[in-house]
């Protein structure tokens, strides 16, 4: 059997996230149905992570281990044939036996968008969070760099049950226009973990917070319901990193 490797992406607005889940649509169901139409049976794609219901992906990689008669070109235009318009498969690969999208990952990162504007355009509303007011960058900014650090993220995550230590090594903030644009990269991340990073954000942009109320928070190391938890639909994962790129 290969080993093979994808990249995908997607829009999760209309998804209950990655993961398979009886009786609701998932990216992971949608795939593995996919290519039920080829084998007759149930082929498992693991991916990289588990992103949550509405979050997108431009760069979610994920392998799966099959008999197929088709060749790889073949099998990537008849895998995009199948998936609905809202999910594509960008490449596909043969991988080394032993490559596993989730264990062998090194690195992550991920994307929030904001619009700083009066209105959000009808072809940025499913992709961006709104905040019309007026929002202090620099504070933003400043707060942001206080995440580069390995510390117990368990102030920003909703995750009980995994090791709750995680390696931030880029945390930073951009505005294109009318844009602000949160960008973060680290070794993992906990569920919920970079949605309540950009809420914390948005309470120092809004002035409800200081900067320093981060290391504050780092220190109580219990999750605080002054951080709220951003909602999905600005948050894409970008792309996966492993130890070969």
């Amino acid at each position: 059997m290969s080993n093979y490797k994808i990249i995908v992406s997607y829009d999760g607005t209309d998804y209950f996230g990655w993961q398979r889940q009886p009786d609701r649509r998932t990216i992971q169901g949608e795939i593995e149905k996919a290519l039920f139409r080829f084998r007759e049976r149930r082929v498992s794609v693991i991916g990289s992570g588990r992103t949550d219901a509405g979050v997108h992906a431009l760069g979610q990689v994920a392998h799966f281990r099959a008999d197929l008669s088709l060749d790889d070109e073949e099998l990537l235009r008849a895998l995009n044939g199948q998936l609905p318009a809202d999910i594509r498969v960008a490449s596909l690969e043969r991988a080394p036996a032993d490559f596993h999208a989730r264990r062998s990952a090194r690195s992550k990162i991920y994307r929030y968008r904001i619009c700083n504007a009066p209105s959000v355009s009808p072809f940025d509303v499913r992709y961006v969070l709104h905040r019309p007011r007026s929002l202090d960058i620099a504070a933003m900014r400043r707060g942001a760099a206080l995440f580069i650090r390995e510390a117990d993220f368990t102030p920003f995550s909703s995750n009980r049950l995994l090791n709750p230590i995680r390696r931030v090594f880029r945390s930073e903030i951009t505005r294109r226009a009318e844009e602000i644009i949160y960008t973060v990269a680290a070794t993992g991340f906990l569920q919920y973990m970079v949605r309540t990073m950009v809420g914390t954000l948005l309470e120092i942009g809004a002035g409800r917070r200081e900067p320093g109320d981060i290391e504050e928070l780092f220190r109580r190391r219990a999750r605080s319901l002054g951080s709220p938890t951003a909602p999905a639909r600005g948050l894409c994962l970008i792309s996966v990193q492993y130890q070969s790129d």
